[in-house]
């Protein structure tokens, strides 16, 4: 499908689909002690992979690990608070680059994982690797935790932009190898999450996010021709033609704002979109899961498409709204 060919009913793989809303993932979390304690422990790792796919038949396993590893790799130290998500120091807006001391060896963990999970996969099933695009991934290594309007890596951006030139390329060349590492270890694609795309004007987003992004997928293009590379540029909006054309992504995640039919229009004739149920659908599940489900469906009926959200798995999430989904989406023809 990533290719360019439809099916029916399309293939499914959910964002975050291992993760906290499963008891098993919860009781393995407990048991190792955190986040970052599961995801460099390979085997535990491997586990979580797999996990959702012992439920539900979807059609790809999706790598368990952080995009917050490319940082980690970088130099930052990193941990994660409970309740608060991420923090990252020293702050890059505080520190230069050639203070952090490189640990490429942090990345080892993750090909190992990548090589647990592959024999345990069948053959129909896809192997999704990921990694966070450059803005994205500085906005963390400025601030030194997520934040909702990226004020200190967007003032950084117009107080010097060269600084923030060096950060973005640095981690552009990390984010190649650590993809390409990931691919030699057993993935079949990869995706590109620009989470934070949306929080930059249009000047911005052509240099930040659609530049660096294109660079990344041509220099995997050359690597590796044949795997194919998605491209998520959340809150993209009316950028997200410009981002599909100018990058040379495979395929576009689209977040749960967009219109389908808009996509549809604006985008290049064939190119696989993946999305776009809210997450918040199937968190509340019933007729408005199922009526969102069908439009969505009916909409993207003439264009490659993966079913997927617009965005993670909700933590809340009951179990049986997504058994429901799955159910739901595999009786469509």
């Amino acid at each position: 499908m990533l290719r360019g060919e439809r099916r029916d009913p399309p293939p499914m793989w959910l964002m975050r689909q291992a993760g906290r809303y499963l008891p098993e993932y919860r009781a393995l979390r407990a048991d190792k002690g955190g986040f970052l304690d599961l995801v460099y422990d390979p085997p535990a790792a491997a586990e979580v992979t797999i996990q959702p796919l012992r439920r539900f038949a979807l059609d790809g396993a999706i790598l368990f690990s952080d995009i917050l590893i490319v940082p980690y790799a970088i130099g930052q130290d990193l941990w994660f608070e409970t309740g608060e998500g991420p923090r990252l120091a020293p702050k890059m807006g505080e520190v230069r680059l050639r203070d952090l001391k490189p640990h490429m060896e942090r990345l080892d963990p993750i090909y190992e994982t990548v090589r647990l999970v592959k024999p345990l996969l069948l053959p129909e099933t896809t192997f999704l690797g990921f990694a966070g695009s450059p803005w994205t991934v500085a906005t963390y290594m400025i601030a030194g935790q997520g934040s909702r309007e990226q004020a200190e890596a967007r003032q950084l951006a117009y107080d010097d932009p060269g600084k923030m030139d060096i950060i973005l390329d640095l981690i552009a060349t990390v984010t190649v190898d650590y993809l390409s590492g990931q691919i030699e270890a057993g993935v079949e694609a990869v995706q590109l999450f620009d989470s934070w795309s949306g929080s930059l004007a249009p000047a911005q987003f052509e240099r930040f996010v659609i530049a660096r992004n294109a660079w990344i997928v041509s220099e995997l293009k050359r690597r590796h021709p044949d795997t194919p590379i998605i491209g998520f540029p959340k809150g993209a909006g009316g950028k997200l033609g410009a981002y599909a054309r100018e990058t040379g992504v495979d395929a576009i995640g689209l977040d749960e704002t967009v219109d389908p039919v808009w996509a549809n229009r604006e985008l290049p004739d064939g190119l696989p979109v993946q999305g776009n149920l809210d997450p918040l659908a199937l968190m509340a599940g019933g007729d408005a899961m199922r009526v969102a489900a069908l439009r969505l469906l009916d909409e993207l009926s003439t264009r490659p498409h993966i079913f997927n959200l617009g965005h993670g798995i909700g933590q809340h999430t009951p179990i049986a709204h997504i058994e429901q989904l799955v159910e739901l989406v595999r009786g469509r023809r």
